[in-house]
């Protein structure tokens, strides 16, 4: 699916199709997690927040000790 932003205010907007916002259980009350890897970006309803807080707690702590050997294997 190819989509275009349309202009809002001073932004730009995504408007989602409303089969895709039914298909994710989305509304205009979901929080929604915006992210992105420098190339893509990642729009991700949030579910859990305490689950969300326990993940980057863990991703943190594994990055603390692993981050290094995880650099040089990505290399």
């Amino acid at each position: 699916m190819i989509k275009t932003l349309t202009k809002h205010g001073n932004s730009l907007a995504l408007v989602i199709d409303r089969a895709v916002l039914d298909l994710l259980k989305i509304d205009a009350d979901t929080p929604l997690d915006i992210s992105t890897d420098g190339q893509v970006l990642i729009v991700s309803p949030v579910r859990d927040t305490e689950r969300q807080k326990k993940f980057k707690k863990a991703l943190e702590t594994t990055n603390r000790r692993y981050g290094k050997a995880l650099k040089k294997l990505a290399d």
